[in-house]
């Protein structure tokens, strides 16, 4: 501890400097790029062989024309400077006593060096990082071993603030990639891939064993705080990046909050995935300079002290060196309110919160983290909102209603419903009381706020009922937050899964595929665009046949022409299920009756779906050189399934499961068809629709296959793509991506009499017509409903 003793000397305790090891998720971040980098580039080296290998031959013919003697002496130096330079970095680390630094350095030099020679090992076969030697047998090795070390470790010892030392490392590097190039000992492949080992390497070691960082001592931060124009007299650790500091002469206490690289790392990685998850997350301190987190959190105090919020007034801000800062608020001392018995909370203490919130409002000042322990209660029973680190000026209406919804929560939390929401409408008025009632959502609360009201589920609700009590026209849709759930990262990764097997295909196939497309009739292929545009006017038919009410026929196909884009980011029929339920909503149809509506559509198209199976599998089967079962085998199936479904009705247990799953079909989706029933004109319609629809894409599939040259019977493809899809609807991934495609291959190969070429070249060409090109006009028509407000 440092002291100031009464006749002015500084007195200080001895004390050893803390050296602490942070996991900085930035790094984590950065490992993670490289490592994708070097995913994609081992995909370019496999199934882009001719393009490397011919960027590879253009290199070394060029380097054929120059004379021998510049490219020895290159060379000689590169490989000198890959040797000196490091030393000579790790020589000065060393002597500036950074010596964890220099130890990381070389553990990630070696773990580089050992990951050069696994990848040698496991993509040797790739010919596009490689070519022959120049001299001798044998090929050049897959990664250009001599530069990942020497990267990895002047990357894990760090160059930050050494701006000579990062343009040494880089004339180094490049000399050295370039030596590779001209003697012919590296391909342009391999000298990249050994920079992305070397520097994915550093990052992997900085996050794994953590970096090392020392906290300043009480005596640095009382000289800086003393040049900063304070008088402190002593420092005292206060906790994680913060001191409490008393000053000479009667003047006040300081609350001392240091940023380094240990702050920016607490909860970063929670920060992180708010701020990917929600509109409305503050930009993480971690992602900020440190220059620029100085700037935030002095100018955030000092609008909101210069509005008359009782705040902590921020006294001295000043940097501690290239790595740290600080910032000295004058000390309120108080409680949290969540540490405050709740007899103490009277109406005038809920008062004065409000008006404190409204002061801050006053000035377009949004706090962001208002919840049980950011709002304090100081000795004399007066409010204070701290912890405007997060603090946003000239905010807008959206983040200054979280704050209403933040504040409403934490009184609620302490007080109840009841007088929380009394004292909000008292002093900010009923109005904005019931402006805040959509963004009453846990995701959008501060992390304690929402793990208080974890314990107290059935608040949230008392808190709604309580706000349309006072003000019964409150909105109370919420507001959409979200822009990334965790469920739309699950179907991301599924297509991309999808994707990859997609690609597997597409490249394993070879380019006859490709030709066969390339060179497609035009007539057929003509045909298969119209019958593809027809299925969306037939998708429009049967939705709105199936809906007794009034509907807006522009509407409705623009709804279908949306699906398109749906289903991109959404697995099978479920996302064209979400958006036909949202659009009857939208059209004023209660949730129930659009609920029914569409699941009596599709449980009428899954009767016709099987029903035309059953039809053109009869068809083919009475045809020549069928593959299908025969009629007895059908029948034997058939008898097996109805033996299996009625043992299931004679166990008590599980006919009570299967009634229970049939209860809402019995209860909403067949009154729902009775109703249509008095509307015979528009059950025939949906009907026909439904019908219309599949005999669409049967269609379009049908020509796609005629349009590369196949002639399969028009019942062989029905009997493929009826079949096909609906296993395929069953898939995880966006619109049954990499699974479609390989059952209407086989399908049409075996059952359809087209060689396996042709069939996949007919697929491709249909998915390109009923999944791909229709994402743009299915955006466009998805936009156009949500500026018309009818999603």
């Amino acid at each position: 501890m440092a002291t100031l003793t009464p006749a002015g000397e500084l007195r200080t305790a001895p004390a050893t400097p803390r050296h602490r090891r942070v996991r900085h998720p930035a790094a984590l971040i950065r490992a993670l790029i490289g490592l994708a980098a070097i995913g994609l580039l081992l995909l370019l080296a496999q199934y882009a062989q001719g393009t490397a290998g011919g960027l590879d031959a253009d290199v070394v013919e060029g380097t054929g024309l120059l004379p021998r003697p510049p490219v020895r002496l290159l060379a000689a130096c590169s490989a000198a400077a890959l040797l000196l330079v490091p030393l000579a970095f790790a020589v000065g680390r060393v002597l500036r006593r950074a010596g964890r630094q220099v130890a990381d350095g070389v553990l990630a030099a070696v773990l580089a060096y050992a990951v050069s020679l696994l990848l040698d090992l496991a993509v040797g076969g790739l010919t596009a990082l490689t070519h022959p030697f120049p001299e001798g047998p044998g090929r050049t090795d897959p990664v250009y071993g001599h530069l990942a070390p020497v990267l990895a470790f002047m990357t894990a010892v760090g160059t930050g603030g050494l701006p000579r030392w990062r343009a040494s490392l880089a004339a180094t590097l490049t000399a050295a990639g370039l030596s590779g190039l001209l003697t012919g000992y590296a391909t342009p492949l391999s000298v990249l891939l050994s920079l992305l080992v070397g520097w994915t390497t550093a990052h992997l070691v900085a996050w794994s064993v953590g970096e090392p960082t020392r906290e300043p001592s009480e005596l640095q931060l009382w000289v800086t705080l003393r040049n900063a124009g304070t008088r402190p007299n002593t420092v005292r650790v206060a906790g994680p990046c913060r001191y409490l500091v008393t000053q000479h002469q009667d003047r006040p206490d300081l609350d001392v909050r240091l940023l380094d690289r240990r702050a920016a790392a607490l909860g970063l990685p929670q920060h992180v995935w708010q701020l990917l998850r929600l509109r409305t997350a503050p930009l993480p301190l971690g992602l900020r300079s440190l220059r620029e987190g100085l700037e935030h959190q002095t100018l955030v105090a000092h609008a909101a002290f210069a509005a008359g919020v009782r705040t902590p007034e921020p006294l001295a801000a000043a940097e501690l060196g290239p790595d740290a800062a600080l910032v000295a608020y004058r000390h309120l001392p108080g409680r949290p309110l969540g540490d405050v018995p709740a007899d103490e909370v009277t109406d005038e203490v809920l008062h004065d919160a409000w008006q404190q919130l409204r002061l801050l409002h006053r000035r377009s000042i949004a706090h962001r983290t208002l919840g049980p322990d950011t709002v304090r209660l100081g000795p004399d029973g007066a409010v204070q909102l701290t912890e405007l680190a997060y603090g946003e000026i000239a905010a807008g209406e959206l983040l200054l209603r979280l704050d209403v919804a933040g504040m409403l929560t934490a009184l609620a939390l302490k007080t109840g419903p009841k007088r929380a929401v009394a004292a909000g409408a008292a002093v900010i008025g009923p109005a904005t009381i019931g402006a805040a009632l959509p963004l009453l959502q846990p995701i959008a609360l501060p992390r304690a706020t929402r793990d208080a009201l974890a314990a107290q589920p059935e608040l949230a609700a008392a808190i709604r009922a309580e706000v349309l009590r006072l003000r019964p026209q409150a909105p109370v849709e919420p507001v959409r937050l979200e822009r990334l759930r965790p469920r739309t990262l699950a179907t991301v990764a599924a297509g991309m899964a999808g994707g990859y097997l997609l690609l597997q295909a597409l490249f394993g196939s070879g380019l006859d595929s490709f030709r066969a497309v390339a060179d497609a009739d035009p007539f057929w292929l003509s045909a298969a665009v119209l019958a593809a545009v027809a299925s969306y006017g037939a998708a429009a038919l049967g939705f709105i046949g199936f809906v007794p009410e009034r509907l807006d026929p522009r509407g409705a196909l623009a709804a279908q022409v949306a699906g398109s884009f749906v289903k991109l980011v959404s697995p099978g029929g479920v996302g064209g299920i979400a958006l036909n339920t949202r659009f009857l909503q939208a059209s004023g149809i209660p949730t129930a009756q659009a609920l029914s509506s569409v699941g009596a559509s599709q449980l009428v198209g899954l009767a016709l779906h099987m029903l035309q199976l059953a039809f053109f599998t009869t068809l083919v089967g009475l045809g020549p050189q069928t593959e299908l079962p025969s009629p007895a085998w059908l029948a034997a199936g058939l008898g097996l399934v109805a033996a299996v479904l009625l043992s299931a009705l004679a166990v008590p247990w599980l006919r009570r499961r299967i009634v229970g799953l049939l209860r809402p079909l019995r209860a909403e989706v067949l009154p729902r068809l009775l109703d249509l029933l008095q509307q015979p004109g528009k059950l025939a319609a949906g009907i026909a629709g439904q019908l219309l629809v599949s005999t669409a894409f049967v269609a379009c599939l049908y020509c796609c296959a005629l349009a590369v040259g196949a002639r399969p019977s028009f019942s062989a493809v029905a009997v493929v793509f009826l079949a096909g899809n609906a296993a395929g609807s069953a898939a995880p991934t966006p619109g049954g991506a990499g699974v479609v495609e390989g059952l209407l291959t086989e399908g049409l190969a075996h059952t359809g009499g087209m060689d396996q070429g042709s069939a996949f070249a007919a697929v491709m060409l249909f998915r390109l017509l009923v999944f791909l090109l229709p994402v743009l006009p299915g955006w466009l028509a998805f936009s156009w409903l949500q500026r018309r407000r009818a999603l």
